[in-house]
């Protein structure tokens, strides 16, 4: 038996994230910028003014007489299924005018001047655009169609941009383990503000109409009956961003370089971008990387942007049905940010990110199999509930339930994938690679939507048309098995 003190043990370093990083003034500041710019998203694009535009898309259809040879119900699905085909045709297009021009914008963040200006620039564009919502009319009395699309598009470019210049501030506004927690706490704020608006929009406007509750009658007068609730989305989300947008503008680092020639940076950083693609094998597992989230995440952005437009069409629920889910949605996806950082520093933003695409995957597939009469394809059979004005069958309120699974995975997904990103990317070139980022979520971003659309178009089914979303699931949680990620980043100091 030796007598020999034995070596002492490897110190075990546990994964951490520092949750207070969250909370200091730069990063808090960076994290509130998704609480005044998010709400857009998710009140005009998800779940009220989209479904409206969808809807009124399809009635200009049903009015015009050229589905006048099919009987009153195959005529309704061919209306709704146009109404999602054309929102999804919206969101292909600006995918393409933001796929061919974010990455030179992120590359050019690297090497440019002051970054608060631009992304001035690019919130004003959101705000006038969604203001001038307020005017896409159901009679047809206020701005035509093209132009509602138009407004649609430019203040979806605006915001992938505004996306990618925030997103490239994130390095510079907490300590490396600190990161997690300050993307997941930007999206927890995000999603709850949208939660916050979209109650409001309900207490004040649909409850009233639909059941005299709480107030007598929609406040300011608003017309229910014509969707001027759902037009009002545009101008609230307007004013929202421009008011507490203004913490992050006074207290975020900027990151730029104050007096840099943005003229000289977009040259330069065109020819870093040319150099980056050139030499991929430098690069290969960050490349790798986007690759897989050009895929997943076009599943994901689909999945958010065409959700409310399919169970407004196909389970055919009221606004109030609609803002339920949206703030049920909403107040898990607050829960889904602070998971995603959680998951962060517990897994590692690669495995986290595999365990989120699963559970947006599962997520889909329960929800395809619910149908008006019945769930699982079928195989349980739905049943009247109550007979009130709201989730009155067993099938809406099994589907109001995904309403978490979906928005705590998507939200958390969005947290780990930007940090991973952070972790794989060289420090001196985060903005040439967000932006390379962006063009993963935008160049897919129409893909997702063509894919819907096609589908939708080919078999005139709105359920087949969504089915499209799972292919992308699968593709890039294969794509992101190969990627090698290395030290998990939550260990750094």
């Amino acid at each position: 038996m030796s007598d020999a003190t034995p070596a002492p043990a490897e110190p075990i370093v546990e994964p951490r994230i520092d949750l207070g990083g969250a909370l200091d003034k730069r990063g808090f500041a960076w994290a509130i910028f998704e609480w005044a710019r998010n709400p857009y998203y998710i009140l005009v694009i998800i779940y009220l003014f989209a479904p409206y535009f969808a809807g009124v898309i399809g009635n200009n259809l049903l009015a015009s007489g050229e589905l006048s040879g099919l009987d009153g119900e195959a005529a309704r699905r061919a209306a709704n299924a146009e109404g999602q085909a054309t929102i999804s045709s919206l969101v292909k297009y600006a995918g393409f005018v933001a796929a061919f021009t974010a990455p030179f914008l992120g590359a050019a963040l690297d090497r440019g001047g002051r970054r608060k200006p631009i992304l001035a620039v690019f919130l004003g564009l959101i705000a006038v655009m969604s203001f001038s919502l307020w005017w896409v009319k159901a009679d047809g009395t206020g701005m035509p169609i093209w132009m509602g699309m138009t407004a649609l598009v430019l203040a979806s470019v605006g915001y992938t941009y505004s996306e990618v210049t925030h997103n490239a501030m994130l390095s510079v506004n907490g300590r490396a383990r600190s990161l997690p927690a300050i993307s997941g706490l930007g999206l927890a704020l995000g999603n709850l503000a949208g939660a916050l608006l979209m109650l409001f929009i309900v207490l004040a406007f649909a409850m009233p109409a639909l059941m005299g509750w709480p107030f007598s009658a929609p406040l300011f007068g608003l017309d229910v009956a014509s969707g001027e609730h759902q037009r009002l989305v545009g101008p609230l989300a307007a004013v929202w961003l421009a008011v507490f947008s203004i913490p992050f503008f006074l207290y975020s680092e900027d990151g730029g370089t104050k007096g840099a020639s943005w003229a000289k940076a977009a040259r330069n950083g065109a020819l870093g971008l040319f150099n980056t693609v050139k030499k991929a094998s430098d690069n290969k597992e960050i490349l790798k990387y986007l690759g897989a989230r050009m895929l997943y995440a076009d599943g994901m952005a689909a999945l958010l942007a065409l959700g409310g437009v399919y169970i407004g069409l196909y389970l055919q629920w009221n606004v109030v049905e609609l803002s339920a889910y949206a703030i049920l949605a909403s107040f898990f996806a607050f829960g889904g940010g602070l998971v995603g950082g959680w998951l962060d520093g517990l897994l590692g933003p690669k495995r986290a990110l595999m365990v989120e695409i699963l559970g947006m995957l599962a997520t889909l597939a329960f929800q395809l199999s619910i149908t008006p009469d019945a769930i699982l394809f079928g195989l349980v059979q739905g049943f009247e509930i109550w007979d009130g004005p709201v989730f009155n069958t067993f099938s809406d309120v099994v589907y109001l339930c995904t309403a978490a699974f979906i928005a705590v995975t998507a939200t958390a997904s969005i947290s780990s994938s930007r940090t991973l990103l952070v972790h794989l990317a060289p420090k001196e070139r985060v903005g040439e690679f967000f932006g390379l980022y962006a063009i993963a979520g935008t160049v897919t971003v129409w893909l997702g939507p063509l894919l819907v659309e096609l589908f939708t178009t080919w078999s005139g089914d709105q359920r087949v048309g969504m089915s499209a979303i799972g292919l992308l699931f699968i593709l890039g949680l294969a794509v992101l098995t190969t990627v090698k990620s290395g030290k998990h980043p939550a260990t750094e100091t």
